[in-house]
């Protein structure tokens, strides 16, 4: 019973029992940071929170991108994020790597950024470096916050930056890493509901042993408390002792950047292991995963080999039909899905 109350309000918080409004919806986004783009999405598409909004929340998000009120960086395990300006210490101190020993090429367009902003192809030019040289060492000196990729559109030519030119108030001696971690724990912990360890390492990428430490220190100052089903926040485990709501009936398919999915990806992808290509989608059923949608991705739409389900034998044959609408609701290549349950399908 606990579990299920866990879920219900897990999707409330998610915004997926009822959809956000845009102030709503700025809070979550700034739980859920760094926001992702759609996996497998288009050149250039900002982050969105699918299934979450109320509006349009890409070309929301496309409009704080061009004011810079979403900016660009490297942060879990080197990848593509995006956060609020206002948040830039306290992710900073989180995930940067810094440049104690840098590279000749490193230094080389370093002190070039230094002088001024400069795409790639410029580089290029001034360097004689090859791009599939130039581009690995611009994301180290990005993970070290020392320069910044000024991506407001979605162009390709983008202008890098020294960082402290673009953000000249910025203190990112702010926040130890420690100081980060907690604050950005507590607000997963808002929105995850119920965490351990593995989830947190497995959205955030952080060493386990600043993981660790982060938990125990939040533990000890109560800010957190441990239960039969995970870390939770005080209030909410005070909440779920008369919290009798049940997560809604719902078929949600959930790219792989997704909040929900990333936190628990180390074993879904384990769970869901299959032969083919690429595990396309996760199916979220009633608040839960109980699916995957493997496949091929393609540039045009994706190939969708199987879909692939734990729930019991009755419930997957009473709710196909719903499950390959949520399926083909995704644009696959000829609304064709080729197995279900890897059983062929003689007509989709």
């Amino acid at each position: 019973m606990v579990r299920t109350a866990i879920t219900a309000l897990r999707m409330e918080r998610q915004h997926l029992t009822h959809k956000a409004n845009e102030t709503e919806y700025n809070a979550l986004y700034i739980d859920s940071q760094p926001g992702l783009n759609v996996y497998w999405h288009g050149f250039g598409d900002p982050p969105t929170l699918t299934f979450r909004a109320d509006f349009n929340d890409k070309e929301y998000n496309r409009k704080r991108q061009l004011k810079h009120a979403l900016i660009k960086g490297r942060f879990a395990g080197g990848n593509l994020g995006w956060i609020v300006p206002e948040d830039l210490e306290l992710f900073a101190a989180a995930f940067v790597k810094p440049l104690t020993n840098p590279t000749p090429r490193q230094t080389a367009l370093l002190e070039l950024i230094e002088r001024e902003p400069l795409t790639i192809q410029q580089m290029k030019e001034e360097t004689g470096m090859l791009v599939k040289e130039i581009t690995p060492a611009l994301h180290r000196l990005q993970e070290a916050f020392l320069i910044y990729e000024d991506q407001y559109d979605g162009e390709w030519d983008r202008g890098w930056h020294k960082f402290s030119d673009m953000f000249p108030d910025a203190d990112l001696q702010r926040y130890t890493r420690h100081e980060a971690l907690k604050i950005i724990i507590k607000r997963f912990a808002y929105r995850i509901v119920c965490f351990d360890a593995k989830m947190v390492k497995s959205f955030y990428k952080w060493t386990d042993k600043d993981i660790k430490a982060a938990i125990a220190a939040l533990l000890e100052e109560n800010s957190i408390v441990e239960t039969n089903h995970g870390y939770m926040l005080p209030d909410d485990a005070q909440l779920l002792k008369t919290y009798n709501a049940e997560p809604q009936k719902s078929i949600l398919v959930m790219h792989r950047n997704d909040m929900l999915v990333k936190a628990n990806d180390y074993w879904l992808k384990e769970k869901y292991a299959h032969p083919y290509p690429d595990t396309l989608w996760y199916l979220l059923i009633d608040g839960e995963f109980h699916g995957a949608v493997a496949g091929k991705f393609r540039y045009t739409p994706a190939e969708v080999e199987d879909i692939m389900l734990d729930l019991p034998a009755d419930e997957a044959v009473d709710r196909k039909d719903d499950i390959m609408q949520a399926v083909l609701a995704k644009g696959i290549k000829d609304k064709k899905i080729m197995r279900y349950q890897g059983e062929i399908l003689q007509v989709n």
